[in-house]
């Protein structure tokens, strides 16, 4: 007896915190650049930019590039694999940018924007800075207007949230499939779905604008959940949550934008510092 009552108490925390992984790490940072503007009208100063869009790894450069989102003229950074910013301050997105990626096939950054502007990809110069834009497709082709596009680099497929829906586009022909992959979010188990939910809103605490791809079996798509501090990894066949990653609790978290993933690197940007900083 007193053996059956050992095994039940060791047992019992493992089962209730098995959803959480780990607890992540701030492994480095990314410090965006921003030349001050002053105010013909009110003649204050000011950064420009203020929400982070995305972050992109480019595998073959081993460089990392970081953008705001918001409009054609703020600034996107190119770092090394250590952070170090290789860059002039006064480069910028040259489009409405808001997702941003490295499409494995075209072997580019690409991105998509803003409402119409469009999906495009960025000419690189000899250093890997992009020096020209080429929008590659005009017009609404994402789900809603302030859409964060993600990249799965295995089918060639783009990602979009929207509600607790993902969007499936095909990258090469630019256009969305036929199905959508329903995300149960905070769900982890099939019984614990409500008949009504048919999915059409996301909770408030969530991140509403970013879906991220990881990838992991079992794990493909994460969701931030501000309110509890964790990145939520769920199931690509079932949708149900699989994963929690815990953050520290001084991260500074928005329920849009500023949240991103690449090179097995979650990544949060802090408005106030203007900073990525990634966490394994």
């Amino acid at each position: 007896m007193k053996k059956i009552l050992f095994l039940l108490l060791l047992s019992g925390p493992v089962l209730l915190s098995a959803q959480i992984l780990k607890q992540l790490k701030k492994t480095m940072e990314l410090k965006m650049p921003g030349k001050v503007l002053v105010s013909k009208r009110t003649g204050e100063d000011s950064l420009p930019g203020t929400r982070g869009a995305s972050v992109a790894w480019h595998p073959v450069q081993k460089k990392y590039y970081a953008a705001f989102a918001g409009n054609a003229s703020y600034p996107l950074a190119v770092f090394d694999a250590t952070g170090k910013i290789l860059s002039d301050e006064d480069l910028n997105t040259m489009a409405d940018l808001r997702g941003l990626w490295y499409n494995s096939t075209l072997k580019k950054i690409c991105g998509n924007g803003y409402n119409e502007t469009g999906w495009f990809d960025y000419t690189l110069d000899a250093k890997g800075i992009p020096e020209d834009v080429e929008i590659l497709m005009e017009g609404l082709n994402q789900p809603t207007e302030q859409s964060v596009g993600v990249y799965n680099p295995k089918s060639d497929m783009v990602y979009f949230l929207n509600n607790q829906f993902i969007h499936v586009y095909n990258a090469e022909a630019m256009e969305e499939e036929d199905s959508t992959i329903r995300i149960y979010a905070g769900t982890s188990k099939k019984e614990e779905i409500e008949e009504d939910d048919k999915g059409d809103w996301l909770p408030d605490s969530y991140n509403y604008t970013t879906v991220i791809y990881t990838g992991i079996p079992k794990a493909e798509f994460g969701l931030l959940n501000t309110l509890s501090k964790q990145v939520e990894l769920y199931n690509r066949k079932t949708g149900l949550l699989t994963q929690k990653l815990q953050l520290p609790d001084e991260v500074e978290l928005y329920t849009g934008f500023n949240f991103s993933y690449c090179n097995g690197t979650y990544w949060f940007f802090n408005q106030e510092t203007r900073t990525w900083t990634g966490y394994k």
